[in-house]
């Protein structure tokens, strides 16, 4: 899997906000906002409130020049996912099926014999 992709294509947001002490479900202004919650955890303002998002691959949740990236590598079917993300796909942990966030959520669109990505593009083949 292509590290550079996930990382750039999930990138959640071009400004940090200061969320001191921000949980899911507490009230946001900010639609466009994101921060980092925990190592692992990173929160979206969506709807007027903080919805976590999993960042569950070994660069969890980073918050660096001005933005917060959320590594997705290792995301199940089922896991939130952006605004930013929507429509976007990546593979799952055992290369086995395409994951795609639809609606706010990761769900299975195929299953593969091998699923890699190659930049923006995932592959899924027999």
């Amino acid at each position: 899997m292509n590290r550079t992709w996930v990382l750039s294509s999930l990138l959640l947001g071009s400004f940090l906000l200061s969320a001191c002490g921000a949980k899911a479900g507490d009230a946001c202004k900010d639609s466009t906002a994101f921060t980092c919650a925990s190592e692992k955890e990173a929160l979206e303002c969506r709807n007027s409130a903080w919805r976590a998002l999993p960042c569950r691959g070994s660069e969890g949740c980073d918050e660096a020049s001005g933005k917060v990236v959320c590594d997705m590598r290792g995301s199940v079917e089922g896991d939130a996912c952006a605004l930013t993300a929507e429509g976007r796909g990546l593979c799952t942990e055992d290369g086995k099926a395409v994951l795609e966030c639809r609606m706010g959520t990761l769900v299975r669109t195929r299953t593969c014999g091998t699923c890699t990505t190659d930049n923006a593009l995932v592959n899924c083949a027999p």
